[in-house]
C-alpha cells in the first residue's frame, strides 16, 4: 500500500547534481505553481477542507504550506549567496499551518504568490555561476550545512511531494 505521507517517496539527497540535473530541477521549480494551480482549480470548498490523508493537512493547508515553505526556501538561497554559510531560521510548519492567514485566506492568494515567487527564484537559479552552487547555509534544526545544489533538489522534491498529495487524494476520491 502506498505511504500517503510520502507518495513520491521521502527526499533522498543526490550524491551529485550536475548541470543537466540542475536544469531539470530548476524546471520543477518553474512549473510547480502552474501544476499546483491546475490540481486545485476544480476543487470546491468542501474538497479544499479535506485532509490529504487521515491526520494530515487539508488541501488548503497544503497549498498555503507550499507558499510558506518556498518563501523560506528562496530566502535561504539569497542568504547563502550573500553571506558565508549563514545560519538560517527554522520555523514550526505545523504551527504556521494553523495560523489565521491559512484559515481565512483563499488559496488563490498563495497560488498567485507562488507564481511570482517562483519566477524570481528561477531568475536567480538560472543565473548562478558554477561556483555558486557550492555555497552553503547552516540549518540549526538539522545541525547541518547544505549547498545550493542539494537545496534545489530538496525543493524540487518538496513541491512535487505536495502536488502528489493533492493529486493522489483526487484520484482516491474520484474527483475530477
Amino acid at each position: 500500500m502506498e505511504d500517503l505521507r510520502f507518495p513520491i517517496g521521502p527526499f533522498v539527497a543526490p550524491a551529485m547534481v550536475n548541470a543537466e540535473m540542475r536544469k531539470r530541477l530548476i524546471n520543477d521549480i518553474r512549473y510547480l505553481p502552474s501544476l499546483l494551480e491546475i490540481a486545485v482549480q476544480t476543487l470546491d470548498a468542501h474538497q479544499l477542507q479535506t485532509p490529504y490523508r487521515p491526520g494530515g493537512w487539508t488541501v488548503a493547508q497544503v497549498v498555503h504550506h507550499v507558499a510558506d515553505s518556498h518563501m523560506n526556501g528562496f530566502t535561504r538561497v539569497k542568504l547563502a549567496l550573500t553571506e558565508d554559510n549563514p545560519t538560517i531560521k527554522p520555523y514550526d510548519q505545523e504551527a504556521w499551518a494553523e495560523l489565521a492567514d491559512v484559515q481565512y485566506t483563499p488559496i488563490n492568494v498563495s497560488i498567485t504568490l507562488l507564481h511570482a515567487l517562483h519566477a524570481r527564484w528561477v531568475a536567480v537559479l538560472e543565473h548562478l555561476e558554477a561556483k555558486d552552487w557550492d555555497r552553503t547555509f547552516f540549518h540549526p534544526g538539522n545541525n547541518a550545512s547544505y549547498d545550493l545544489s542539494t537545496h534545489l533538489a530538496n525543493y524540487s522534491w518538496h513541491g512535487l511531494h505536495h502536488l502528489a498529495h493533492i493529486e493522489r487524494l483526487k484520484e482516491r476520491e474520484g474527483w475530477k
